[in-house]
């Protein structure tokens, strides 16, 4: 810790903190380009260990909490609804693929920024802000990816069936 702050005013400054951290982070990344979110660049691309989405629906139970998860585009005018496919379409399936990256990418930033906490906060708070940190954005983490891997073979099968799905 290397701020001393009065209980009250660390807590408040705790939920100011996290407040700005994910808003700010989510305008910021919601402001850049589709096209500036590779699905095959490296923090995106489907791992060996996911086993084609197969460990998040058996290790994970994605199929039960899944829906659960808020959608962070309501909170935003042109944001991209993620919780159901809207159509097949080829372009629209690419696009939802490049809002998963986004949106991954901002849950892994968010995360980050957690060790921020350290600053004026004991450690053994700071840890609680970490713990926090996984809790909300790692289930999201996975969510994202989960989709992209799911998208991906919708996408393939609407390539190879000539646009018939």
């Amino acid at each position: 810790m290397l701020l001393h702050l009065p209980s009250l005013w660390t807590i408040a400054i705790d939920i100011i903190a996290w407040l700005c951290i994910h808003v700010g982070v989510s305008v910021s990344i919601s402001a850049k380009g589709l096209s500036a979110f590779n699905p095959e660049a490296w923090l995106y691309r489907q791992r060996n260990w996911e086993k084609s989405g197969r460990i998040y629906e058996v290790s994970f139970k994605i199929k039960r909490w899944k829906r659960y998860l808020p959608d962070g585009a309501a909170l935003f005018r042109n944001g991209f609804r993620k919780r159901h496919l809207q159509n097949c379409d080829a372009a629209y399936i690419q696009e939802f693929i490049a809002e998963t990256c986004r949106a991954e990418l901002v849950h892994w930033i968010v995360l980050a920024f957690s060790l921020i906490f350290f600053i004026w906060n004991i450690w053994w708070v700071g840890i609680i802000m970490i713990v926090y940190a996984l809790v909300v954005n790692i289930p999201c983490v996975i969510t994202q990816r989960y989709n992209r891997i799911r998208l991906k073979k919708l996408l393939i099968a609407h390539n190879k069936l000539g646009h018939a799905i």
